[in-house]
Order: structure tokens, then C-alpha cells, then sequence
């Protein structure tokens, strides 16, 4: 087989970008990107320099935190397999500088940011639409932040140019980002994991607990599901469709979390409008879509947690490389319990 040839220069970059883009008309830079063996950054750079790209300084807690005044923006996080666009107002930033963190709590924007994960950053002016967009080390889209019809556009242009970056070249240098390697499982002291899993109070600290055990999420699931059945059972793979269109038929509000490397984005609320569109199962809502490749989906999983407030109940998807690409839970608020409709819906899958 003929070996692919990874343009390196920003000249061969485009030159193969508008090949590729020749051959599939509507692609979005992202797959263009990837069908050229390069990231999404590389290709945005090439642009650096003309009136659609301008590199930013990325310092992503203070360019977040002015985006309240700008009015109602789109926000935008995704991984492989899903896509969540949510609009509304950047309100009520709180940020952690000492552990690079930081969050949203609104009931249209609700972010958790990871800003560890945040590298780069560019402002794009193009098609009539405005965006700022943020990337991890290697080029990887972390989040994005479009303009709607109520933004105000002349002061997210001033805010771009206040970050603007000295350097405005065409080439830009990425850096692999090792991927997580999970424990063989045989190394894994299971029994004490799920009997931490069995004393939580929050759901908060299963993160903490899957580190200090150095278990990764897909293994949690699996080992709950063999040892602790009331815990974690594996599914069917369109589960998420019975769950949507239940909520969708009923009005049960949901929550949906979809993340990436360094943001978590969450919808809460009803869903009305489900669409099937080739492999992608979509939610298509005045302020809310959410865009599901349903042949990523390679393992599903209900999984429960304890807290004080009874048990929480999530319905979790993952992919072929063990990476989480979706949660759905029923809408909830901490000190109050789960919503039994929300338990009757899950329970049908």
C-alpha cells in the first residue's frame, strides 16, 4: 500500500487541505484536518495573518470571564463522537487559579474547564461568523465560542485584539499529548475500589476515587458489572435512544454532559426535536443540539452512585478506546433526591 504523505509546510498543508476538501465538499475542518494527518490547529494557522485568523495569547480564565458582556454567545465541546452546542450568557465565571480551573453555573452556559488542557488560541472571521477557539497542546480542539444573532460582534473583535498574539505566522507547532494507558486489570486492587464506590456521598468524589485507585472509567464500569451488578450493568447501544425519546415523549427534564480534554459541557432541561441523520443521532432545539455518531458508541453502561441525597443514576457511553464520549442523567440538584421518573425511564433500557 502506497504510504500517505503528511504535509508539513503551511504551502502543502493547504495544498492538500484543498484536495481533500475537493473530494469531500462538506467537510468540516476538523475532518479535513484529520483526513491530512494533521490537527485542526495546524490547519487553522495557515490562515494566520489574512482578515478570517488571528493567533491569541491564550489565557483562557480571563478571555472567559470578559465574554459576559458580549451577550448571548454559542458555546461548543466535543469530542470524537459528539458534539454539544448550548447558547446563552457567560455569567457568574468562578476561577481557581492555583489549580487551572475554573466553571460556569447558569442554566443555558454550564461549563467545568480544565484549563491545563488549554494551549492555544485563535479568533476566526469568516463566512459572516465570528468565533473564539481554543486548543489543547497538539492542536486539539478543547472548546469554542461562536456569536449569535445577539452578540455583540465589535466587542468580541476588541476582545480578540487585545489578545492578539505577536506572532501571526502560518506555522504552528504542536506537541503529542501521551493518551491515558490503563492498569492491566489483574493489578487492580478491585475489591477495595468498589468499596469506596459503595461508601460515596457524592458523586463529586468518584473522580477522586477512580485516581487514588488508578482505575480508569470504562474498568470501573466493567468491575461493577462483574462484582457489583447493582452498581453498573452493561446495555444495548442505542440505549441513549430510548432515553431521549422518553424524555422527549414525557418532558422528563435531563441533564447531558459531553467533554473534552479540558472542558465539560452540560445541558439541562427537556429535549423536544430528535433527529437521525446517517450516523448521527441529533437533538435539534432552540438553544440546545446535540450531535451523537452512533457507530463510535461501543459500550454503554446505567451506572449508579451513591450519595446522601439516595442514589444518582447516569446512563454512560464510550467508545472503542475506552474514552467516555456521553452521560445523560435526570435533571437534579444537590440536596434533592433523583427524580423517580427519571429511575422508571432508565430502568426501561
Amino acid at each position: 500500500m502506497e504510504a500517505v504523505t503528511v504535509p508539513t509546510t503551511p504551502a502543502e498543508i493547504r495544498a492538500a487541505a484543498e484536495s481533500f476538501r475537493a473530494e469531500n465538499p462538506k467537510a468540516r475542518i476538523r475532518n479535513v484536518a484529520s483526513g491530512i494527518g494533521i490537527s485542526e490547529a495546524e490547519l487553522l494557522a495557515t490562515r494566520c495573518g489574512t482578515p478570517e485568523v488571528t493567533r491569541l495569547r491564550c489565557e483562557p480564565a480571563a478571555m472567559l470571564t470578559a465574554l459576559e458582556g458580549l451577550g448571548p454567545l454559542m458555546a461548543l465541546t466535543r469530542n470524537d463522537a459528539c458534539v454539544h452546542e448550548k447558547t446563552g450568557v457567560y455569567a457568574n465565571p468562578e476561577m481557581n487559579a492555583p489549580h487551572q480551573m475554573g466553571l460556569f453555573n447558569n442554566d443555558d452556559i454550564d461549563l467545568r474547564l480544565f484549563f491545563r488542557s488549554w494551549h492555544l488560541a485563535f479568533f476566526v472571521d469568516e463566512d459572516g461568523r465570528q468565533s473564539l477557539q481554543f486548543f489543547d497542546r497538539d492542536g486539539e480542539a478543547v472548546h469554542k465560542v461562536y456569536a449569535t444573532k445577539g452578540t455583540d460582534v465589535d466587542a468580541m473583535r476588541a476582545l480578540a485584539e487585545s489578545y492578539r498574539h505577536e506572532d501571526q505566522s502560518e506555522a504552528q507547532a504542536v506537541t503529542p499529548v501521551a493518551p491515558a494507558v490503563e492498569k492491566p486489570m489483574e493489578e487492580l486492587d478491585g475489591a477495595a475500589f468498589l468499596a469506596g464506590w459503595q461508601a460515596l456521598e457524592d458523586t463529586h468524589d468518584f473522580f477522586m476515587l477512580l485516581r487514588k485507585h488508578g482505575v480508569s472509567r470504562r474498568q470501573a464500569v466493567r468491575l461493577a458489572g462483574e462484582h457489583a451488578p447493582e452498581l453498573a450493568r452493561q446495555v444495548a447501544n442505542d440505549a441513549h435512544r430510548t432515553i431521549l425519546t422518553g424524555a422527549a415523549a414525557s418532558g422528563l427534564p435531563i441533564m447531558v454532559f459531553v467533554g473534552s480534554r479540558g472542558c465539560v459541557q452540560i445541558h439541562m432541561g427537556p429535549v423536544n426535536r430528535l433527529v437521525e441523520m446517517g450516523p448521527w443521532y441529533n437533538v435539534l432545539d432552540p438553544g440546545f443540539n446535540l450531535h451523537l455518531n452512533e457507530t463510535m458508541v461501543a459500550e454503554s453502561w446505567v451506572v449508579v452512585k451513591p450519595t446522601v441525597d439516595g442514589v444518582v443514576t447516569a446512563l454512560e457511553l464510550f467508545d472503542a478506546e475506552g474514552e467516555l464520549i456521553a452521560q445523560f442523567f435526570g435533571k437534579r440538584k444537590p440536596g434533592l433526591p433523583e427524580l423517580e421518573d427519571w429511575r422508571t425511564l432508565v430502568a426501561t433500557v
